[in-house]
């Protein structure tokens, strides 16, 4: 583990959680006829959000170093444009994948809490598929459909 991801995993007060590392084979995958959000399932998603974290992190870092670098004058106006088209293109991209860290620290809080992995709305277990593809979801698919259609019908008015 890089010394940024064991830092992260470190406590919010900088001691590292007193749990015993759950072991984790590299090819292991959520199986539904396990026990629900069992200490394997719980680590596997607690890693891969993690790791989802980092690469961000590490994206963002990135952006911030090649926006130093690109500050110049550029006489052509075409090009000035041009350049600050793309600016504001990355600052937006920046902008929503800071809002994804967000999502990701409130699912690290929820794994820590015990309430990983099921709905907010229903307390129903949420399915392992829907939690592989988008391990930050509050809700199961049929929650999430409901609150989408009453947001619709409420934003259509």
């Amino acid at each position: 583990m890089s010394g940024e991801l064991a830092e992260m995993v470190s406590g919010a007060n900088g001691e590292s959680d007193m749990k015993a590392e759950t072991f984790l084979p590299d090819d292991y995958r959520p199986a539904e006829n396990e026990l629900f959000m069992n200490d394997r399932q719980i680590e596997y998603f607690r890693r891969k959000l993690l790791n989802w974290k980092a690469d961000l992190m590490e994206d963002s870092r990135d952006t911030v170093a090649g926006m130093k670098d690109q500050t110049r004058n550029i006489p052509d106006i075409a090009d000035r444009a041009s350049e600050e088209t793309d600016r504001s293109i990355e600052l937006r991209t920046r902008d929503r994948q800071r809002k994804l860290v967000s999502k990701i620290d409130a699912a690290l809080r929820r794994i820590d809490e015990g309430e990983f992995g099921y709905c907010t709305i229903t307390g129903e277990p949420i399915s392992l598929k829907r939690l592989d593809a988008r391990p930050i979801a509050t809700m199961t698919l049929e929650a999430q459909e409901r609150h989408e259609r009453r947001e619709k019908v409420h934003r259509d008015d």
